[in-house]
């Protein structure tokens, strides 16, 4: 009885640290400074593909922040509930990476390619986004 409890918990921990390394859950974005904490966005799973929503706009004065320079179906929507992160999928040969979708950076309506990358044990993500070899890196952490 005692192994099979022990067993259990060996799972259970095993299941929460695999989940912790994905890019699912809450995430506090921070700036190409490094210091500037500028968004909470929740990224979520549904049939392997992920999304990313912005939750939080740390700024007051972008609260009504649009995206007036989106050129696709987010133009002139807010960017406080606006999904910039779209259909980035498990990389089929190397599993620590989430690749093939896009990632819009609302402040200059560009979209991007994403590669998102959960690092320090699940508690970071490095979030790329890029075009051709040209590309940017920020490292986000994790809020819940």
């Amino acid at each position: 009885m005692i192994r099979s409890v022990i067993a259990a918990a060996v799972c259970v921990a095993s299941f929460s640290a695999m989940a912790q390394m994905t890019p699912v859950g809450l995430w506090k974005t921070i700036d190409d400074d490094g210091k500037t904490e500028k968004s909470l966005v929740r990224i979520s799973e549904s049939g392997g593909v992920l999304t990313g929503v912005v939750e939080k706009v740390f700024d007051p004065a972008k609260q009504d922040a649009k995206c007036d320079l989106c050129t696709d179906d987010r133009k002139d929507k807010l960017v406080l509930g606006m999904a910039f992160l779209r259909n980035v999928r498990q990389d089929a040969d190397d599993k620590a990476l989430w690749t093939g979708g896009e990632v819009l950076d609302p402040n200059n309506g560009k979209i991007y390619k994403a590669r998102l990358k959960p690092v320090d044990g699940g508690k970071k993500l490095e979030m790329r986004g890029y075009i051709g070899f040209f590309y940017r890196t920020q490292v986000w952490l994790r809020a819940e």
